[in-house]
This record gives C-alpha cells, sequence and structure tokens, in this order.
C-alpha cells in the first residue's frame, strides 16, 4: 500500500528533500542520462507529490501554480517512479494524485504538460489530449498535452 503526501516546500525536511533530489537524479540523470542541473530554483514554488511504501520514496512528482511554467495553466513536472516500482499501476496512482493537488491547489485552470513522446498513450488514458504541438526537450521528443478540468 502506498501513502501519499503532499507537501509545500517549507514543509521538507532536510531528509525529505534529499530523497527527492535522489530519485530525480537516478531516473532523469542516470537512467535517461539528460545532463542537466536538477535544482533549478522552482522546488521552493512547488507542491510536492509524494508517494511511500514501507517507509521508502517510490514515486515523485511536483506541481505547479498558473504562469510558473505555463501561462494561463498549472503544470506539473518531474515524475518519477522507482525502477522496481515500474509496471504495477504506482504510475497510474501518480499521476491521478498530481491531477487531484493541481485541480484542489490551482482551481479555474486547465493543466498544462510536457510529456516525453513515449509516454503519450499513457497521458491519453489519463484524459489528456495532445495538439500536435511537438519539439526536443534535452535532446528527447516532446508533446504538449493538456487536462481540461471538468
Amino acid at each position: 500500500m502506498i501513502k501519499w503526501e503532499e507537501k509545500r516546500f517549507e514543509e521538507l525536511s532536510a531528509d525529505e528533500l534529499y530523497e527527492i533530489f535522489k530519485i530525480r537524479a537516478e531516473i532523469f540523470v542516470l537512467e535517461q542520462e539528460i545532463a542537466y542541473v536538477d535544482p533549478d530554483n522552482k522546488d521552493q514554488k512547488a507542491i510536492h507529490i509524494i508517494g511511500r511504501k514501507n517507509g521508502m520514496l517510490i514515486a515523485y512528482a511536483r506541481a505547479f501554480p498558473p504562469g510558473e511554467y505555463y501561462e494561463g495553466f498549472s503544470g506539473f513536472g518531474r515524475v518519477a517512479v522507482d525502477e522496481k516500482e515500474r509496471g504495477k499501476g504506482v504510475g497510474i496512482e501518480l499521476v491521478e494524485k498530481t491531477v487531484e493537488a493541481c485541480l484542489k491547489n490551482f482551481s479555474n485552470h486547465d493543466i498544462k504538460i510536457s510529456a516525453q513522446e513515449y509516454l503519450e498513450k499513457f497521458y491519453l488514458d489519463r484524459g489528456f489530449v495532445c495538439k500536435n504541438e511537438r519539439y526536443l526537450e534535452d535532446g528527447i521528443p516532446h508533446c504538449a498535452m493538456y487536462y481540461k478540468r471538468r
């Protein structure tokens, strides 16, 4: 069973922030070989969605208010699931929790994300749509995707 938490930056302990940077580095820097500086001064403005199993951080995303990434849209990114937990529905649950956090905290705004193209169907199945805005980000093909609040 996964325990989900939603925290603002100032609510994170030093140990939690370390865990977040660790899972993001493992997935984005090591696994996907993206060379970038992860601490980007945006964590302070984000809501952090954290999933724990047996006390260990296994899933993470950060959500942003409108205008922080996309004008007129809330958004989220750094969606990460521990490699050992993939294929078990954890990513689905993480995206659902993150969408809920956006809708609850940033009311009256639709959501826009930048999804890696190989995950397009995954996000389509979660209610997102792609308007064919395709581009390279960090050398990886991406698609802008939108979630309309109901």
